[in-house]
């Protein structure tokens, strides 16, 4: 194998950059010898809380844990529909299974890859019940249009933002539209800590108490319990996420100047298509994806690109309703057809994308795909 000269993720030079303040939390979490709900989780959640502008913010396991609490929280369950898109990640619709809830996937829009509003009021039945837009690849979906179709149809609406912790809408926040945000905070995401953690924040009261509940086995005080699970998020990772918080607006940033890095030097590769960002909006580029025009070259190029030293990966290549796993029957339904989203799964490329990226390893990154063919 070639040796590695960009690498995909940056986890360890960005801890190298901030190891001191990430030292010092973990360490103070350590001496304070509490490590579950305890008061660094607090501190988070409040943090969070502020700046996402949300009312509550609550720390759990992980991001497929955020997304069937809350569905759960909002009373969702058996014969109920919730509608979200086939190309993204399988947790998505895995989440609306573990609650028991019946996924129907529907297509993306063809130029920026998020959920086609025109799908999703295709899709509505006299089952649906809520919406669950991805923010997919750092863009926000259109939640303006989504929010109109959800008052409309009187569906819930909750964010699945695993890939776009600080992006925004031209003229809305992540959350002002929705009943509830969803996120994964695993290492790779753009706020990630070391290992599995995730958070929901709303304005919902009820969400908020439910899922506080819910998280720690039903229970609202010690030795108060019912129907719950186990899925907190450790304190020591509210320390790390509690650092990372303060450097996400100037990560983020870093990102979009990658990408324009990116924009300037692929726009004349005929053989691929380069990431759309919608004007207005704040994409925070959690992966800067390619497609390739003919399918056949998509797994060539990788293989070519792996072969110079470059740790390109793809996301997601392939579409929920293609795995093995899709459980055909009562739990799915498709809503047709799914050209874009098959189109998306079978082409698409991601470069590496982190902020620690430097400007030649980018350059290095444009020559290569190039040089292709």
């Amino acid at each position: 194998m070639a040796e590695t000269k960009v690498p995909f993720y940056g986890h360890v030079a960005q801890y190298q950059n901030i190891k001191k303040e990430l030292d010092d939390v973990m360490q103070e979490v350590i001496l304070s010898g509490q490590y579950i709900q305890g008061p660094m989780l607090k501190k988070f959640e409040a943090q969070l809380a502020e700046y996402t502008g949300a009312k509550y913010a609550i720390g759990v396991g992980n991001g497929t844990d955020a997304l069937w609490l809350t569905f759960i929280a909002l009373g969702l369950g058996a014969g109920d529909e919730i509608i979200t898109t086939a190309n993204t990640f399988f947790a998505t619709a895995e989440a609306i299974w573990i609650a028991g809830c019946t996924a129907v996937l529907v297509d993306c829009d063809e130029t920026t890859r998020c959920i086609s509003p025109a799908a999703i009021r295709k899709a509505i039945t006299k089952r649906t019940k809520a919406i669950a837009p991805v923010h997919l690849y750092g863009q926000t979906a259109p939640m303006d249009e989504i929010r109109k179709i959800a008052d409309e149809f009187g569906l819930f609406v909750i964010e699945d933002n695993a890939q776009a912790f600080d992006a925004a809408g031209k003229n809305f926040k992540i959350g002002e539209l929705s009943d509830a945000v969803c996120t994964s905070f695993i290492i790779q995401k753009n706020l990630g800590t070391f290992g599995d953690g995730g958070a929901i924040w709303t304005n919902h009261k009820y969400i908020n108490d439910t899922v506080r509940k819910l998280r720690n086995h039903g229970s609202p005080a010690r030795d108060h319990h019912s129907y719950g699970f186990n899925s907190r998020l450790d304190d020591i990772h509210a320390g790390v996420l509690s650092v990372k918080l303060k450097h996400i607006a100037a990560w983020s940033d870093r990102r979009i100047e990658i990408a324009k890095i990116y924009d300037k030097g692929l726009k004349d590769c005929s053989f691929i298509t380069l990431p759309y960002a919608v004007p207005g909006y704040r994409h925070v580029y959690h992966l800067y994806e390619i497609e390739t025009k003919n399918t056949a070259d998509r797994d060539r190029l990788v293989d070519f690109l792996v072969s110079k030293g470059i740790d390109a990966k793809t996301h997601y290549s392939i579409a929920i309703h293609q795995q093995a796993g899709f459980p055909w029957g009562k739990d799915a339904r498709l809503v047709g057809p799914l050209d874009n989203a098959e189109k998306n799964a079978a082409s698409c490329i991601s470069l590496p994308m982190f902020p620690e990226l430097t400007d030649e390893q980018a350059m290095y990154v444009i020559d290569a795909v190039k040089s292709f063919k």
